[in-house]
């Protein structure tokens, strides 16, 4: 029974978690703390935390923990699977429509018009958090204060390399990473 319960609760936090894993975080809280009592609010936040610091999205790190935390690894398994799953249908339906329908003039439009939204989406995403990276914040007023000379250097660096170059950004990732430490650490 446990696992039909981990399965649903985490089916509804799957299929309502619209915005991504930062807006699952409330919907989870309802259904783990206010509504099963399966973990304390202590528990969560450090839940939260560890979710967030493990690769792979907020949600299904969660589910993973409060499955693993109520019912074993089984339990992980299984609250996993209900997470996951109405974005597999969704997706799965979706995929069937797109290849169904391609053709169509009014869904070549719809996705023409869609393109560039999705591009705008992604470039403030990441000039956000250029933002943070080298002035410390995502605001436009941030950006008048002195940058961080050391994360600007890094930045170029990377940036000349992935474009010059075409090194795998994994191997850039982790040589950025290290030359920061390294520099953070002797200042």
């Amino acid at each position: 029974m446990i696992y039909l319960e981990l399965f649903l609760e985490f089916a509804q936090v799957g299929l309502f978690s619209i915005g991504g894993g930062y807006a699952s975080i409330p919907i989870i809280q309802s259904r783990v703390v206010d509504g099963r009592g399966w973990l304390s609010m202590k528990d969560f936040t450090d839940l939260i935390t560890i979710a967030e610091m493990t690769p792979g999205p907020i949600a299904v790190n969660s589910a993973t923990f409060v499955g693993m935390r109520v019912a074993g690894v089984l339990g992980g398994i299984v609250a996993t699977l209900g997470c996951i799953f109405p974005a597999l249908i969704i997706v799965s339906l979706l995929a069937f429509l797109y290849y169904r329908f391609r053709n169509l003039s009014v869904v070549q439009g719809v996705l023409t018009v869609l393109r560039p939204v999705i591009v705008a989406l992604i470039a403030s995403a990441g000039l956000s958090m250029l933002m943070l990276a080298l002035w410390g914040g995502s605001a436009w007023k941030d950006c008048l204060a002195v940058p961080d000379f050391v994360a600007v250097g890094i930045f170029i660096c990377g940036f000349f390399l992935l474009r010059k170059f075409k090194l795998n950004p994994i191997f850039i990732i982790f040589g950025s990473g290290a030359v920061g430490a390294l520099f953070y650490l002797l200042i």
